[in-house]
């Protein structure tokens, strides 16, 4: 392991050498914007980046890609239940794509290879061997400075708002994509998006990631900027279908619609994110009525030492009331991003009270600190604890214990250039007593170190 870290060091080194400009890696990879090479002297590496196709600008191709190596020590895994002793493990992403533009037209491949070693019996979410992660074209009808209309069809990445409902899943070691259809349109300080998509099902192997018939998954999504007093609003609507979801208390085909909206402010020293959202539909006999709310406000005092940002975030998410009825208020988070309660999280966000006070540090321009507190609550004691993809960890219907526990995280975060970053994160879960009546109930720790290589 110290082999391959320290080799992505040196392509981190070398890469620094031969970049010109700086390079900015979005997270979505395909939004990545190279056009400002067209016109610059380049060198090979920057070469790679932008490929000119034909004196037009706009016919061009550029490559890229990412190597994340990602260990893992975990002691009392599933708060003992699964193991009492320290374990192991190293995760192992690769992503490697080419992006070809033709005017109007645009089409974007790539490869995602996820490995798991020394993991015993890894998911297909851990290790996923070789297979196409994303292969779409795009048709754009309205391309001008301020406006853009685009028709998206094949599989692709999507993620929206905070990536509390839509995430591209970028903790565990596969990302997350959608077999889609989808139509954006956006001008001036707003944009909408309409699609309709089944999200892809990663299985062990190579070239094996299937179309999945078993989940549907449509809606649209708007997003307005600028707006006064608000800053910034989103609204959205979402549905899905699945030939079998199970909770606490229903198991069955699931036909839930979420409709909500979204207010933040993610610039200056002030920041904020407020959401809220309901949930209607039906599972099996039961109608489904659930909901969340959720608020965060942070702020950073920029003219201090190490530029201190002290932040407060709180959750209610709904649970089912009654066990046995026709009625289910069980809270389902469709697709959110894997590492939702810190990077090797056990809890997922439903049935759930959590109060999450943090603190962050910018220690240099390289070196950054963070610390999270968490605090867990039932939100209903006839509803269980659920696993961040929803799988029931413990039933919650022969306990009336509400506390599930608290969380320590720390992070320490070290940028060493545009290339290359390296992350170590630590995390402490005291168990509580619902923990403690319905499993082993020890205390849970996690240490992990990653090294992620983008170019």
């Amino acid at each position: 392991m110290k082999i391959i870290f320290r080799l992505l060091l040196l392509l981190g080194l070398f890469f620094t050498g031969n970049a010109q400009q700086k390079m900015t890696f979005q997270k979505l990879r395909y939004d990545d914007d190279l056009t400002y090479l067209k016109d610059s002297t380049r060198n090979w590496y920057e070469r790679i980046k932008y490929i000119p196709l034909s004196g037009n600008n706009k016919y061009y191709t550029t490559i890229g890609g990412e190597a994340r190596l990602q260990y893992t020590y975990t002691v009392n895994d599933k708060w003992g239940d699964d193991s009492d002793e320290g374990d192991g493990y190293l995760l192992s992403r690769y992503l490697l794509h080419a992006d070809v533009h033709l005017g109007a037209f645009r089409t974007f491949v790539e490869l995602q290879s996820s490995l798991a070693n020394s993991k015993i019996d890894p998911s297909p979410v851990d290790e996923n061997e070789l297979d196409v992660h994303q292969a779409f074209l795009d048709i754009d009808f309205i391309q001008k400075k301020n406006e853009r209309l685009t028709l998206r069809s094949g599989r692709q990445e999507m993620s929206y708002g905070s990536q509390r409902l839509i995430a591209v899943r970028e903790g565990p070691n596969s990302r997350l994509a959608f077999d889609a259809v989808k139509l954006f349109y956006k001008k001036d300080n707003w944009q909408t998006d309409a699609f309709y998509t089944h999200p892809v099902a990663n299985k062990p192997g190579t070239f094996n990631d299937n179309f999945n018939e078993n989940a549907q998954f449509w809606g649209s999504y708007t997003v307005i900027h600028k707006v006064p007093f608000i800053q910034n609003i989103d609204f959205y609507y979402l549905g899905l279908w699945k030939t079998r979801a199970v909770f606490d208390d229903a198991i069955g085909e699931e036909n839930r619609q979420s409709i909500g909206t979204r207010i933040w402010k993610n610039k200056g020293n002030w920041k904020y994110d407020f959401e809220g959202l309901y949930q209607f539909g039906n599972i099996n006999q039961k109608s489904v009525s659930a909901w969340t709310i959720s608020s965060f406000a942070c702020y950073t005092f920029s003219e201090i030492k190490f530029k201190p940002e002290i932040g407060l975030k709180t959750e209610i998410i709904s649970g089912d009331k009654h066990s046995d009825d026709n009625h289910l208020q069980t809270f389902n988070p469709l697709y959110p991003r894997g590492a939702y309660f810190g990077l090797v999280a056990l809890i997922g966000p439903s049935n759930l009270i959590d109060i999450h006070p943090s603190l962050s540090l910018q220690l240099s321009q390289k070196f950054s600190l963070g610390f999270d507190y968490d605090i867990f609550w039932r939100q209903t004691l006839s509803d269980g604890l659920y696993a961040p993809n929803m799988q029931l960890l413990y039933s919650g219907k022969d306990t009336t214990e509400r506390f599930i526990g608290s969380q320590l995280i720390t992070n320490l975060d070290y940028t060493a250039n545009d290339f290359l970053a390296f992350t170590l994160e630590s995390g402490w879960f005291n168990a509580g007593s619902f923990l403690k009546e319905v499993g082993t109930g020890k205390d849970y720790f996690y240490a992990a170190l990653t090294a992620q290589f983008k170019f």
